[in-house]
């Protein structure tokens, strides 16, 4: 089997790199920015740039199932001040790779969507239950329909029953390999490193009642395994989530309680915020491809905090 991950380097590219060295398969990995990290004899590194067709058309012959990993991504605060950086490199990278893979013939495509499109809502939402008639959140209008846009490719191209595509709308992933500074960072990330790091205090943007659903990256990556081998028909959608709506005040007492730190939390209400509110319904999922979380988020904080402090910390040291 030839197995070919995208964005090999980035936070989920890399943890299903991680899984997948293990299996007795052949794997491209494909980076850009950052270098190559782990070697193994069935790991093939290339280094190119998915808005290339050319490069597309290149890495995307003989391949048998494509981990669409890769993405232009950062934190809240460019989400709100520049939110253009997500659109237009997500949109090509994205269009190229599914008509190269329709060309190629490959015969399994993951695309990892997610949950911008989704309106607040206070009960688990399902697939279904996004209404293309709502307006969407201001800030995430053009990551969302960025991301809607390569859903109905995927869609439109699984029609001619070559390419079986799976879209995944999973909520807040967090884990290891996920980006840890300040600057580029999820609020989850930015948390971990300014708890660990912090002498008494850490600075918080906003008032930390919005709500989130937190997903750790092996979760989904076990749900990734499962739609790969049980998923029938030639499209599908699934969300992937916790299921359950936590405000973020309460995630970052959490990450304290788990440092085992005695630090006092101090609210920065100038700083921007992404005030939305929402949990997944995944029983789509639970149903079709017999899935459930099993990592609760004490637990999966408890891990995380165990790898940063090995990797990140002791780099640095």
């Amino acid at each position: 089997m030839n197995v070919l991950i995208l964005g090999a380097t980035g936070f989920i590219g890399a943890n299903f790199l991680k899984k997948f060295s293990k299996k007795k398969i052949n794997i491209t990995a494909v980076h850009f920015k950052r270098d190559p990290w782990l070697n193994k004899k069935n790991i093939n590194w290339i280094r190119g740039d998915l808005r290339n067709q050319n490069f597309c058309n290149k890495i995307l012959k003989d391949q048998d199932l494509v981990i669409q990993a890769a993405a232009t991504t950062s934190g809240a605060k460019d989400i709100i001040n520049k939110p253009y950086l997500h659109v237009t490199d997500n949109a090509v990278m994205n269009a190229y790779l599914i008509q190269s893979s329709f060309d190629n013939k490959v015969k399994k495509f993951i695309f990892f969507s997610c949950t911008v499109m989704y309106q607040n809502s206070k009960k688990p939402l399902r697939e279904i239950d996004f209404d293309p008639k709502k307006k969407l959140y201001d800030k995430y209008f053009g990551v969302a329909n960025t991301k809607l846009y390569i859903e109905k490719l995927c869609e439109f191209y699984s029609r001619y029953r070559k390419v079986k595509f799976t879209v995944i709308r999973h909520s807040n992933v967090y884990g290891p390999n996920d980006k840890y500074d300040l600057e580029k960072s999820h609020f989850f990330g930015a948390t971990i490193t300014k708890v660990i790091t912090a002498k008494d205090k850490i600075t918080v943007w906003g008032k930390g009642l919005e709500k989130r659903d937190m997903l750790y990256v092996d979760d989904l990556i076990k749900f990734t395994e499962k739609a790969i081998k049980k998923q029938k028909n030639y499209y599908e959608i699934y969300n992937c989530g916790s299921g359950e709506a936590i405000p973020v005040i309460q995630i970052i007492k959490k990450i304290i309680k788990h440092s085992k730190k005695n630090i006092k939390i101090i609210h920065d209400l100038t700083q921007p915020t992404i005030n939305t509110s929402l949990s997944l319904n995944c029983d789509k999922a639970k149903k079709e491809l017999n899935w459930k979380n099993l990592t609760s988020l004490d637990k999966g904080i408890i891990k995380t905090i165990d790898w940063y402090k090995k990797n990140i910390i002791n780099v640095r040291k």
